[in-house]
């Protein structure tokens, strides 16, 4: 048992503590209010991000992310301008949000604004725009924020190079070399390298594709950006899909209407999928598929045994059962709904769809392979990344704006 002057001085030391809370106000630290997990959604032509609840699957609105869009079209140079319209004229629209990425903390959204070349961070609650970064050349494409938030990688399109920008500040910290055209930039699922897929330029015809440039997968260290290795292909790099173990890519190629198994250690293709053509698509020409791709927008399930494809011109999504690429089953859209992009919800077991022409998401149980619900979101989306909000940034959001 204490002695009695062992429980007097714990006595003491706890009247103590308590005097010391009512001079100070300290009490004990709340946690923290929990994030919300959100699909974010870029919708490419309306210039805003839309937010999804992933357990609810409600719009919880959205954010204007080219609040200055009139001031950067009047500071252009007459060589921006040209730059701007060529851009907007081989696209067939005006991309405003091309990708993006939210903090970790839930606060902050990182856009990489299309046409306008740039890319640009924004505070979610007070929508401020916390700094802009000009990248080089006409097309900032494809993004990815590195896992603990401090990087934002950015392909910078005509300039050949995927750009790393400082989330804090907004500037240039290094860039590093890829292939013609840069598209896609993807972490392994462990972090430590970070792929950049070149596409070529998609404005040629594909009788030219000899002339298209570099179609690679650049490999690089994701703390130095040193590469590591370069996946030299036939035909543009679209969406992709890495295993956990770093031996495995699935990938969606220029005009292929299909996908591809490559297997990363001995740098070849071992398997080509052939998916079935839609009445539709198989009248078009090659020529005529949305900057070459038929079919754009890859997923994987959390367990890695699904696949969700996206057939962008055939108006499809299909899952696909992985080690034997079967499909279980597949969601056929309205003719021209333009399937896009494809990503999978925190919960593992979803997968986002794009349908850019319809200006709405459409989400695929992976189990069942059937639609599971259908959302409005803004004007043309395209690119989807899983995220999670502050509760301040879910209160500011604008229901009304897609």
């Amino acid at each position: 048992m204490p002695s009695r002057s062992l429980r007097r001085r714990t006595a003491l030391l706890g009247c103590a503590a308590l005097a010391a809370t009512a001079v100070t106000g300290a009490l004990p630290a709340r946690a923290a209010a929990p994030l919300r997990d959100v699909m974010a959604v870029g919708n490419g032509q309306g210039g805003t991000v839309s937010f999804i609840d992933t357990a609810t699957y409600a719009n919880l609105g959205s954010i204007d992310v080219v609040p200055d869009l009139q001031e950067r079209l009047d500071a252009m140079t007459p060589v921006e301008r040209i730059g701007y319209e060529a851009v907007n004229a081989a696209q067939g629209y005006r991309k405003l949000v091309d990708d993006m990425a939210v903090s970790p903390d839930g606060t902050t959204v990182y856009v990489s604004r299309g046409v306008l070349s740039d890319a640009a961070a924004f505070d979610i609650a007070t929508k401020r725009m916390l700094w802009r970064h000009k990248t080089e050349g006409f097309k900032a494409d494809h993004a990815a924020l590195s896992p603990d938030g401090t990087r934002f990688i950015v392909s910078a399109t005509t300039a050949s190079k995927a750009e790393v920008i400082d989330t804090a500040t907004g500037t240039l910290k290094t860039s590093f070399a890829t292939g013609t055209y840069p598209h896609a930039n993807d972490y392994s699922p462990d972090g430590r390298i970070l792929y950049n897929s070149s596409i070529g330029i998609t404005s040629l015809p594909k009788l030219l594709n000899g002339l298209k440039g570099s179609k690679a997968v650049t490999a690089v260290d994701a703390a130095t950006y040193k590469p590591l290795r370069t996946y030299t292909f036939d035909y543009g790099i679209r969406p992709a899909v890495f295993t956990r173990d770093n031996r495995t890519m699935y990938a969606q190629l220029s005009y292929l209407n299909g996908f591809v198994e490559y297997d990363l250690a001995a740098g070849r293709i071992t398997r080509t999928v052939q998916m079935p053509f839609s009445d539709k698509a198989a009248a078009m020409k090659p020529d005529d598929y949305p900057q070459n791709s038929a079919h754009h927008g890859m997923a994987m399930d959390a367990g890695e045994t699904k696949l969700c494809m996206a057939g962008t011109i055939d108006d499809y999504v299909s899952i696909v059962s992985r080690p034997g690429l079967t499909t279980d089953g597949t969601v056929h859209y309205a003719a021209d709904a333009l399937p896009y992009w494809t990503q999978t919800s925190p919960n593992g077991h979803d997968c986002f769809v794009s349908l850019a022409e319809d200006d709405q998401v459409s989400v695929i149980d992976y189990r069942t392979a059937r639609e599971v619900a259908r959302i409005d979101v803004g004007r043309f989306p395209q690119r989807e990344r899983a995220a999670q909000l502050a509760p301040a940034a879910v209160s500011a959001l604008d229901p009304a704006g897609g």
